[in-house]
């Protein structure tokens, strides 16, 4: 128990620091941790992942509050869509897709075309586009943070790390979406791991999280977001998003290779 929670501490905090500053919760890389380093079983991963982002995410949303980073619609209007969603995955977790080799390979199916996108998008300069970015209509953008607080239920992420590459794949910049997806990522968190809480009362099986490793996991991450949040402006995004692509081409090809076997 002691080995767990000081590696999870360390887990949480370097994972964190490394992406903070582009707005993907940690989340997304320590879920293959919990299950392959940690053995957390199936489904209780889930919300083990949720605890983490409840407990992380106010260290970088502080700072990035205190840096006025957080002013405008952009984060309400993506809570607004993915908290239906994350509760919806939630149930789709616990009651379709209980089993290891379906969750593999559908952390496979998320990491490596994000892998992919982010390696494009850092070794392909973008085409200069004239007059400003424009994000997804108020609809629009509602219908996509659904689809992705559904993802983000199932996967333990809370929904902000997936749909902040599709906003910044639009144009918008990182210095804009980052907060937003991480306000996203938190907010749904709560949301999602008190649905789990509910879903364990009634289910069988391990549903309920790990919770020594996920607030071991989530003290390190508050740190670690925190430190990551306040070094954005100090460190080279192009190092960060290129770091970023060959942890989740990596991860995301080992639980491929694993589930097909």
């Amino acid at each position: 128990m002691e080995w767990t929670v000081w590696a999870g501490l360390a887990a949480g905090l370097l994972i964190s620091v490394v992406t903070a500053p582009v707005g993907v919760s940690g989340a997304v890389f320590l879920l293959p941790v919990h299950l392959s380093v940690f053995g957390v079983p199936n489904p209780a991963v889930t919300p083990t992942n949720l605890l983490f982002n409840v407990v992380a995410g106010p260290g970088a949303l502080w700072r990035y509050r205190r840096d006025g980073a957080l002013r405008g619609p952009l984060a309400r209007r993506l809570v607004a869509g993915t908290l239906p969603g994350v509760v919806a995955g939630a149930v789709i977790r616990v009651y379709v897709l209980p089993g290891p080799t379906v969750f593999r390979l559908l952390i496979a199916a998320l990491l490596l075309p994000l892998g992919a996108w982010l390696f494009v998008r850092t070794l392909r300069p973008a085409r200069h586009r004239t007059g400003a970015a424009r994000e997804p209509s108020p609809g629009g953008l509602t219908a996509l943070a659904l689809a992705v607080g559904v993802v983000g239920g199932i996967y333990g992420i809370g929904g902000g790390s997936l749909i902040g590459p599709v906003l910044v794949a639009r144009g918008l910049p990182v210095s804009r979406v980052a907060p937003a997806a991480l306000a996203t990522t938190f907010v749904t968190s709560v949301v999602g791991a008190a649905a789990y809480a509910v879903l364990s009362l009634t289910g069988s099986g391990d549903i309920a999280p790990d919770w020594w490793l996920g607030l071991a996991c989530g003290l390190g991450g508050l740190v670690g977001g925190y430190l990551g949040a306040r070094l954005q402006p100090r460190l080279p995004e192009r190092a960060l998003r290129l770091l970023l692509a060959t942890l989740a081409t990596t991860v995301g090809a080992l639980y491929a290779v694993q589930a097909l076997i």
